[in-house]
């Protein structure tokens, strides 16, 4: 047995089915393992894309995810949505081709620091050293990608050792690849639900593992505690538009619990300009990088800070059954969560608004819908404007380019579903060949371009900063997504009519392939909360 045919037994007996991947010299042997164990390879454009497709399989099944390229230029490329991947708290592994051992340090071709490069951007980064331990590392891997903090794992495939004989290797147990529980102790527990009971306008923040797509007991937990559960995953922080005009509820909020979400710059560092100086905050982190972070920037600020898997404690607290005497406070954060103030467009013109409401019809109609929200400024139209049992975003770090490679996967992920990505003109340009991957795996998902022929979101800063009389390097062209799609095997849909829009939305979804409905829409600025 080769170390390549212990990884992937390792693999298999973890439960993963299937690998996203572009091919390579070094990871050959791996593929060869792929047969014999009946792991599919969903075979992309290019490297970066197979990384964006396991965030988003990992997301949306709960379970880690795998992608796998190759080294060298590969293996650099998959850098950035690895970063995406650590941001937004995904476990996925990537595997990654690498020169043989024996030849380290002698110039062999694509030799390069895979560990020292990826390390800073996962939970780890490791190169086995012997067939023999591919399998015991491989759950190492997997375990910790899911335990405390979840995020990608790393690991560097030599080639002698994936061709090397494995010897007395062997596949370990079930148990090997667990998740490691990590909830509060009793005292932890007890204090804070003692805070929370103790004050009169809580507000929790939830990270990204506490989504409505990651969590399912979100809704509940907010009623546990009897307060409102704010749940956080955009680089636009307090300012995302999905949270309406929620920012202006932590003036006056007294407690403020995180479970699970960064105070970074997301929360303005946990500033006193946005947030009450008297309030008191409890965090909960499994990282003890984050459980430093928010001593530093709230200082005395900070009553308690739990080091426990935020996971974990939402279960704990949902026993909770704090009543409903804040019932007056968690309207008002409702309504602030509910508040968009946006611009009205000539008559005949399409609104991202109308085209937003558009999609939104097709998901009311669909027994079941994925949303997928990528992008600058239009990006930030469909956080804000269309809502779906479960969505994928571009995350915290702020990297935008992988929604067409979201959708592909969501697919995958959920079978039976319908699938909405919804992108920017600028966003659409950097994977667009992967409308070759969906049509060639036969996956049907539906891509909606908001067009507005420019880079919008950096426009928008120059408009505000600098004038209309100094934009510069955000135009781009009126370029056919449409037909681009169509003629790699797609169904195109071409619309400046805001009266087309159900039909052709509907012809995309009817049609069975990847279907991109290229729309052009007016540039405005993402809906905000009303101005305080």
């Amino acid at each position: 047995m080769r170390g390549a045919d212990l990884l992937i037994k390792t693999l298999a007996e973890a439960g993963v089915t299937r690998i996203f991947s572009l091919s390579g010299n070094q990871i050959m042997p791996v593929y060869d393992a792929c047969i014999d164990a009946g792991i599919e390879i969903v075979h992309t454009r290019h490297e970066a894309a197979a990384l964006y497709m396991a965030e988003a399989h990992a997301q949306l099944t709960g379970e880690v995810a795998v992608a796998m390229v190759t080294a060298g230029a590969g293996m650099a490329n998959a850098m950035g949505p690895l970063f995406t991947a650590l941001e937004s708290d995904t476990p996925v592994l990537l595997l990654t081709g690498d020169s043989p051992v024996a030849q380290d340090g002698m110039g062999a071709f694509q030799e390069m620091p895979q560990t020292a490069m990826a390390g800073p951007l996962a939970k780890l980064s490791i190169r086995p050293l012997r067939a023999a331990d591919m399998g015991r590392d491989t759950a190492r891997a997997l375990r910790l990608a899911q335990s405390g903090r979840p995020g990608p794992v790393h690991m560097a495939l030599a080639f002698d050792v994936v061709e090397g004989d494995a010897g007395e290797g062997a596949v370990p147990q079930k148990s090997a690849f667990a998740r490691e529980p990590m909830p509060a102790g009793a005292g932890d527990l007890a204090a804070l639900r003692a805070a929370l009971a103790g004050a009169a306008r809580p507000v929790v923040l939830a990270g990204p593992v506490l989504t409505a797509t990651r969590f399912d007991a979100l809704a509940a937990l907010a009623g546990a505690l009897d307060a409102p559960v704010v749940p956080m995953e955009s680089p636009r922080g307090l300012k995302d538009p999905a949270l309406g005009a929620i920012g202006q509820l932590f003036a006056s909020a007294d407690l403020v619990v995180s479970l699970g979400k960064k105070v970074d710059f997301t929360l303005g560092f946990g500033s006193t300009r946005l947030f009450d100086a008297a309030a008191r905050w409890h965090v909960v982190q499994a990282s003890a990088e984050e459980r430093d972070r928010a001593h530093r920037n709230l200082g005395d600020r900070l009553a308690q800070c739990v080091a426990a898997d935020p996971r974990d404690v939402a279960r704990q607290l949902l026993d909770t059954g704090a009543g409903s005497a804040r019932a007056a406070w968690r309207d008002e954060a409702a309504k602030l969560l509910a508040a968009r103030s946006t611009a009205e467009v000539p008559e005949g013109r399409i609104s991202p608004a109308a085209l937003c409401a558009a999609v939104q019809r097709q998901i009311d109609a669909a027994p079941e819908a994925v949303l997928i929200c990528d992008g600058g400024e239009f990006g930030q139209w469909s956080q804000a404007c269309v809502q779906a049992p479960a969505r994928v975003i571009n995350g915290v770090s702020g990297a935008i380019g992988g929604g067409l490679c979201y959708g592909i996967a969501a697919r995958y992920a959920r079978p039976g579903a319908t699938v909405f990505s919804l992108m920017g003109d600028g966003t659409a340009g950097f994977h667009f060949a992967e409308f070759e991957t969906a049509a060639r795996q036969g996956i049907p998902m539906v891509v909606v371009i908001g067009n507005d022929l420019r880079w919008n979101a950096e426009h928008q800063i120059q408009l505000r900063n600098y004038g209309p009389q100094r934009t510069i390097g955000c135009e781009l062209s009126a370029a056919r997504y449409d037909l681009a799609a169509a003629a790699m095997g797609g169904h195109g849909e071409f619309v400046t009519d805001p009266g087309e829009l159900d039909a052709a939305l509907a012809r995309a979804v009817q049609s069975g392939k990847p279907a991109c409905v290229n729309v052009m829409i007016e540039g405005l600025p993402a809906p905000a909360g009303p101005a305080h």
